[in-house]
């Protein structure tokens, strides 16, 4: 299966914040999944990568 990578605004609208918030969760949450360049200006997030991260902020709840 195909992976699904988002970009920026969309992981921001997943969330409800504004699109540089989840680079700040890159830079001050360890548990937030790393971005993945995919070429020169072009850095996206798994979308797997954000379900497990949810996954796993919903147990610690």
């Amino acid at each position: 299966m195909a992976e699904t990578y988002l970009p920026d605004t969309q992981v921001a609208a997943r969330y409800g914040v504004h699109r540089t918030t989840p680079w700040r969760w890159d830079k001050t949450d360890p548990t937030f999944p790393k971005p993945v360049r995919l070429s020169p200006g072009c850095t996206r997030w798994k979308l797997s990568e954000l379900e497990a991260w949810e996954n796993s902020r919903s147990k610690e709840d």
